[in-house]
């Protein structure tokens, strides 16, 4: 069965215990058992499969066509019950980690990479973290 409604989809989400960071067992298991109900959960079951080549017969891309839809609609679904604090914390700690580990290369020009570095600091200011103006002339 392919999950096309987002209606629905939505629904079984909403239904979800929200992921606090405390309650991890709860709502994981909540997870798996609304993405069996609406068969998405062959993304969970199976290993990502190969990519397809010329050769791949009609099964393989069929089934790789499968487990990438499920793929996508789990990770939507796995984000709408997670609660948006712990999103932002993930994001500012993906921003914060770029933003460190940033290095001048000579592939653009030093405005770019200055530019760069001010959006994503900016980025993080939108997200409450203070970012120091030395770290970014860094």
């Amino acid at each position: 069965m392919v999950y096309d409604s987002a209606i629905p989809l939505h629904s079984h989400a909403s239904s979800v215990t929200v992921f606090n960071g405390l309650n991890f067992s709860e709502w994981h298991e909540q997870v798996q058992f609304h993405l069996g109900v609406i068969d998405l959960d062959l993304a969970l079951l199976n290993d990502k499969p190969t990519a397809i080549t010329d050769t791949s017969s009609a099964d393989e891309k069929s089934f790789h066509k499968a487990w990438e839809h499920s793929n996508i609609l789990r990770l939507m679904f796995t984000r709408m019950s997670i609660a948006n604090n712990i999103k932002n914390k993930s994001l500012a700690g993906t921003l914060m980690a770029e933003l460190t580990t940033m290095n001048f290369d000579g592939s653009r020009s030093m405005q770019n990479h200055i530019i760069e570095m001010t959006n994503i600091a900016a980025r993080l200011q939108t997200l409450g973290m203070k970012v120091d103006s030395e770290l970014v002339a860094s």
